[in-house]
Parts: structure tokens; sequence; C-alpha cells
């Protein structure tokens, strides 16, 4: 009964897990902002929540002047891009049949119909569908973000009634064992969102450089794209060829181009020296971790793959040094 019930809410399992990492991730930084005193001369700290709201301002602060500098272009390409979208799948195909990769040009209102039905639903429910999903998204990243402070509020109280739960003699190795963990998962969501921008600024300006249309929108999807390890880049690059495809195909190719370059430069510079070092992970593991991950949770899955693989590695470390195993 205790499985079955696990099973039941195991959704809401997933949102207490992905708090838990920011969390974890988050209390380092915590914990630093939390030592400054509220006044030069004082001997006052900061209060826990004084310090989390401050991280939590920080970060909408950063979010807000970067949402404020590429809203406008932003808006701007992408309506431009959605009105342009017929005239630009019609170029595509064009390309597309000139190689012969297509046998014919498909409309819209073809591929709408030859679309596989979705159960009998029409437009209105389909729509509705879409909002629900939408508002249930948003809900459980409310319900992330709200958990996540009440867990670095009460973080110093969940840690002890946890390590009371090992034997007298052990709780020290937990608590190590804990801050090796809090490394991991730091480094992990540390990097994973500097990575993300960096990604996120060098594909707006080589694009541009290159002049392909809609470049604002092209380099959010690179950069969101970045946070997805591995299958990520490969995909966000995707949407940029194809729209370089239907300027010429020399432009498609240039993009290519760009796009191996930088994910060369990524794989060999960036990601060693932002992750490699402290998370740890070999490619095979993140290969691993990510199969699994996405097998069993999708793109959420994937997501938390390589913090988790990060997690079990140092568990793992942690038992064949216990148990004495050479290596």
């Amino acid at each position: 009964m205790l499985l079955w019930t696990l099973y039941l809410v195991r959704e809401q399992l997933l949102l207490v897990y992905v708090s838990g990492l920011f969390a974890t991730g988050l209390a380092p930084l915590v914990r630093m902002i939390e030592r400054q005193r509220l006044l030069p001369i004082g001997k006052h700290r900061l209060p826990r929540a004084v310090a989390i709201l401050v991280i939590y301002g920080t970060v909408l602060a950063l979010i807000a002047a970067v949402v404020a500098a590429v809203l406008p272009p932003l808006i701007e390409q992408g309506q431009q891009l959605w009105t342009d979208l017929p005239k630009t799948i019609d170029l595509l195909q064009h390309q597309l049949i000139a190689w012969g990769v297509l046998p014919k040009t498909v409309t819209l209102r073809e591929f709408l119909q030859q679309a596989p039905a979705s159960g009998g639903a029409d437009a209105v429910t389909t729509i509705l569908l879409a909002l629900w999903g939408f508002a249930g998204g948003l809900f459980g990243l409310v319900s992330i973000l709200l958990l996540t402070f009440y867990m670095l509020v009460e973080s110093q109280g969940i840690f002890e009634v946890f390590v009371r739960l090992f034997a007298p003699g052990e709780r020290e190795r937990v608590r190590d064992l804990s801050a090796r963990v809090s490394i991991k998962v730091s480094a992990w969501l540390g990097g994973q969102a500097l990575l993300g921008l960096i990604i996120g600024i060098t594909s707006a300006i080589g694009l541009a450089v290159l002049g392909v249309p809609y470049y604002y929108v092209l380099a959010v999807i690179c950069g969101i794209g970045e946070m997805i390890p591995m299958v990520g880049p490969l995909i966000s690059a995707v949407p940029a060829v194809a729209v370089a495809l239907t300027v010429s195909p020399s432009l498609a190719l240039a993009v290519a181009v760009f796009f191996m370059v930088q994910q060369g430069l990524e794989n060999n510079f960036l990601v060693p020296k932002v992750l490699g070092k402290q998370v740890g992970l070999s490619a095979v593991s993140v290969i691993i971790a990510l199969a699994i991950g996405t097998e069993l949770l999708g793109i959420v899955g994937a997501l938390l793959a390589v913090p988790t693989a990060g997690i079990l590695q140092v568990l793992l470390e942690e038992m064949v040094s216990r148990e004495g195993y050479p290596g």
C-alpha cells in the first residue's frame, strides 16, 4: 500500500525532488549571503529568510533586465516570423523538393488533414487542454519556488532530522557526504545557468553577423536548449538552420558550421571548465543518465539526469570507500 501511495503521488514527489535540488544548489550561496552583517559596525547577521529573498530578488531583477532589453525586438521578430511562417514553410519545402527529399509541396490544410485525429477533440477542446496544461505548469513552477524557499528557511532543522536517522557514529560521515552532494548540485545549477547565458548571447551575435532573420528568437531557443544536456543544443540548432535555408543553402551551411564550432568550443572548453571539474561526471555516465532519465520522465528526466547522476556518484564512491574496495 505504501508503494501504491507513492505511485499515486509521484508527480508531487517529483516537485519535492526538484525543489530539494534547487534548495541544495542554492544553500552555499544562501550561507554566504547570510554571513553578511546588517551594518558595517554591527554584529547581527542577515536573517536566512532575507538572504533567500535577496537571491530571489536578484534573479527576478536580472530576468526583468534581460526581458526589458530582449522583449521588444523579440516580440517584433516573433510577430514577423509568425506572419512569414507560411511563406517560410513554402520556401523550405521547395528547397527540399529540389533536393529530392520531398515528393511534392504539402499545404498547411493538407498537413492538418493528414495529421492523425486527436480522438475527435475539436479546436475548443484542444485550446482548453493547452490552457489547462499551461496553468498546471505555472502552478508547478510557483509550487517549486515556494517549496524551495521554505526548504531553505528550514534547512537546518530538516537536515538535523535527517542526520538523526543514522547511528551516532555515522552522523559525521553523513554530514560530509551531504556537503559533497551540495557542492555537486551547486556546480550543476550554476554551471547550467552560465552555459545557457553564454550560448544564448553568442548565438545572437553569430546569427546576427551571418544575417539570419529572427536571430533574437532563435538565440533564445538556443539558450533554453542548452539547459537540456547533450540533445538540447542539437535540437535548438535545427530551427536556425531551417530559417537560414529559406534564405539560401549557403547561409544554412554557414549556420550549421557556426553551431558545430560553437558546440566544439563548448564541449572542449566551456563544459570542462564550468561543469567537468566540479560535477566530475564522465561522458559515458552522462549519456547513460540521460537515456534513463529521458525514458522515465521525458524532457524533465533529461533535465534532472545530470544532478541525479552526480548525487548517485557521490553515494557510490562513499559505498566503495567504506567497503574498502580498490579504485
